[in-house]
């Protein structure tokens, strides 16, 4: 069986990209199942040059098949931002509650309806070969933080044709309408 490593150490994420991947004949590894740590700088101007930067940097390290991804929130009031900044969007990688408080800071003076998509590119990275795969799902911003299911912006985000937000859907609708979900089946259908 091909074992392909997963340029991540976020738990949700893996078993979310395991799932999609598993009619096919890999076993796919997150960093977090080898126990690895490796600083990753996110140095691209783009959702794909930062996934493929995080692929080639894993692959470099463990001479295995990599796919990567980097995904965030693009506001169109907001020029598209958060955008390739959207888990730093506040200052401090990762800070949920203070990026979800300065996104509605930054929206308070604009009209409702606040536009906005979460945008994923993944890509697959084994030396030779470079696979790239993007998706998306449209939705807006509301003023108010509800539901627990979810991390990052979910809260905030009703998905189009929804009226609950990303953090109100079950684990299971959610994975099957995400960006993620979007990007990865893509990619798995490049490189199977």
């Amino acid at each position: 069986m091909k074992k392909i490593i997963f340029a991540t150490k976020n738990k949700g994420k893996a078993d979310e990209v395991k799932h999609i991947f598993n009619d096919l004949n890999v076993q796919i590894i997150s960093l977090s199942d080898i126990n690895e740590s490796i600083e990753i700088k996110e140095t691209g101007g783009t959702f794909e040059e930062n996934a493929l930067i995080k692929a080639k940097q894993v692959f470099d390290r463990f001479k295995l098949p990599t796919i990567a991804d980097d995904s965030g929130l693009i506001v169109e009031q907001l020029n598209s931002a958060p955008g390739i900044y959207s888990s730093r969007y506040a200052g401090e990688e990762g800070n949920d509650a203070a990026n979800n408080e300065k996104l509605l800071r930054e929206l308070k003076n604009y009209p409702h309806p606040h536009i906005a998509k979460f945008v994923c590119a993944a890509v697959y990275y084994d030396g030779k070969e470079t696979f790239t795969a993007d998706g998306e799902i449209k939705g807006r911003i509301i003023d108010k933080e509800r539901g627990t299911n979810g991390f990052g912006y979910d809260p905030l985000f009703v998905p189009e044709n929804y009226e609950k937000t990303s953090a109100e859907l079950e684990p299971e609708i959610k994975n099957k309408i995400s960006h993620r979900y979007h990007a990865f089946v893509k990619l798995k259908n490049k490189i199977s």
